[in-house]
């Protein structure tokens, strides 16, 4: 998903997707259903609210979705 903003020049995404995986791993107490759900509302949000703050496009969302939807199911079409 291109991107308007500075914001990914902070740090690499390999750092970041360390720094969640951390996270999540400190949320045993919590099922993989349940960590699944909450990460799809919080995904929810803030795929709007960068929509919203003109940082990518609702083409761009729905391109991001459909590959994570790819990525989920490998590759299988509905």
């Amino acid at each position: 998903m291109a991107s308007k903003s500075r914001a990914n020049e902070d740090g690499t995404i390999e750092e970041c997707v360390d720094e969640i995986d951390t996270f999540v791993d400190s949320l045993e107490r919590y099922s993989v259903p349940v960590l699944a759900f909450a990460l799809r509302v919080h995904l929810s949000g803030l795929l709007r609210a960068m929509v919203d703050g003109e940082i990518c496009s609702s083409n761009d969302v729905r391109q991001f979705v459909h590959d994570l939807e790819q990525e989920a199911l490998g590759g299988e079409e509905p």
